[in-house]
């Protein structure tokens, strides 16, 4: 097992010359990232598309272009975000000025996720660089093309002591979590995530885990059926479920119930054509041994539509399940995968029971007309964050922090959400000196009366 011990020293002896600390050079390293990305455009599709048969649509939307704009948004704040906060100073603290100052905790760990292999890697990055810190990512194993073409983008253009990548397996990242590093950002999932935070307790290390679960779609008797189906298929399926907030099981009141799932076959149909594997243009599953755990799933109730797969190529069209109940195998755990249960509810409260019975989701959505059940839903169901009348949308908003609660995760980022999570905000109250005030010592006559006249 290598040591990298060199490397984490490398990179905080630059970090403590504090040149990354200059607002300058933070948006000088993001301007390049940007022009970095841009120019290695068509390359990042062709990896996606050699890892994981992505189309050069899916590729652009949810692995280049969201990051271009993530970019662009902190680009445009970064100066306001950076500077040093004046806040109020209580009346016991009469005379002074406080002042929170937000600054990087160091060297950075980014540990990346298979899934979105590019934009998992470099959305926290962002944020790193924003706060100023220097940054280590090491990216999936299980998409090779990728990753070796984000090492080499990042190496060509950022010296190894900022920034660096540091490819390999599991024993990589065991590697590099034996050693102290100052903040550790991972995605992935949940026992990884146990893993992760019981490494970080050795150093106390912050972390910020972006981890998952099942996350639920509830499908009133209101909604908008037609549009409910064509947003949940098009949240679900893209990059064949390989998406830590994709729907992972549908709640459907059981009046609308066959309408519904009329709709979805439609919505699916219209979207990914009769035969997904034939067309060649369907995510696939990103190994074998994922594809296994999945097709095992295709047993549990009744197929509603779908339910073929390819071993040659990885792939499983996309898939409803109906007669699904929670003792079923694929309700254990996240699927995360193109295959969509469907449970049925008629009582909303007896549903949200359920839901809440389990551990809190990283996401849910909620369609529906009725702004009653929208708030009933929102106030009874604690999760990551979520949408009404949509899917996956709300993580494509700077405006929106995005992360889990429980076991779907700790921390949140996107947009300013970015640079919080990689600064520490640094309070500083700054008193005067042109008087003192004399209650504050024991030794000042009636000094706990007058104190007790502050504090009531």
């Amino acid at each position: 097992m290598e040591n990298y011990a060199d490397l984490i020293q490398k990179q905080r002896n630059f970090f403590t010359q504090g040149k990354t600390k200059d607002v300058s050079f933070r948006t000088e390293a993001l301007g390049k990232l940007r022009s970095v990305i841009k120019e290695h455009e068509q390359e990042l599709m062709d990896a996606l598309k050699a890892d994981l048969n992505k189309c050069e649509f899916d590729a652009y939307l949810t692995e280049i272009g969201i990051l271009l704009e993530e970019i662009r948004f902190t680009l445009k704040h970064l100066k306001k975000w950076a500077k040093p906060r004046k806040v109020k100073s209580s009346i016991a603290q009469f005379g002074s000025k406080s002042w929170i100052y937000p600054e990087p905790y160091g060297v950075a760990l980014i540990i990346a996720p298979w899934n979105y292999p590019f934009q998992l890697a470099i959305a926290p990055l962002i944020g790193a660089i924003a706060a100023g810190n220097c940054a280590i990512l090491k990216p999936s194993e299980l998409t090779p093309q990728t990753s070796a073409l984000l090492s080499k983008m990042i190496s060509k253009h950022f010296p190894q002591e900022y920034i660096s990548v540091v490819e390999g397996d599991a024993e990589t990242s065991t590697a590099l979590l034996n050693e102290k590093a100052d903040y550790i950002f991972f995605t992935g999932s949940v026992p990884v995530g146990k893993i992760i935070m019981e490494a970080a307790s050795r150093h106390l290390t912050p972390v910020t885990l972006e981890l998952g679960g099942k996350s639920p779609c509830i499908v009133h008797d209101d909604a908008n059926l037609k549009l409910a189906a064509k947003r949940i298929a098009w949240g679900k399926y893209i990059n064949a479920g390989q998406t830590c907030v994709a729907p992972d099981y549908i709640y459907v009141h059981s009046r609308i119930k066959d309408e519904f799932l009329k709709e979805l076959k439609q919505a699916i149909q219209e979207l990914y054509g009769e035969n997904p594997i034939a067309s060649g243009q369907f995510t696939r599953i990103v190994s074998e041994k994922h594809f296994s755990r999945l097709t095992k799933f295709l047993t549990n109730g009744t197929t509603v539509h779908g339910g073929r797969h390819d071993l040659s190529s990885l792939t499983i069209e996309p898939t409803v399940l109906g007669n699904i109940k929670w003792a079923d195998e694929v309700m254990q755990d996240e699927i995360f995968g193109p295959i969509l249960p469907v449970l049925e509810f008629d009582n909303l409260s007896g549903m949200i029971a359920e839901v809440t019975a389990q551990p809190k989701p990283l996401a849910l959505y909620i369609f529906t007309e009725s702004e009653g059940v929208q708030t009933h839903i929102l106030s009874s169901i604690s999760f990551g964050g979520g949408c009404i009348n949509d899917t996956v949308y709300h993580l494509s908003s700077p405006y929106l922090p995005f992360g889990g609660v429980g076991e779907s995760g700790i921390g949140a980022y996107h947009g300013k959400g970015s640079f919080d999570v990689f600064s520490h905000e640094k309070s500083i109250l700054k008193q005067t000196t042109r008087f003192d005030l004399p209650f504050r010592y024991p030794t000042t006559k009636d000094a706990l009366k007058k104190v007790k006249l502050f504090i009531k």
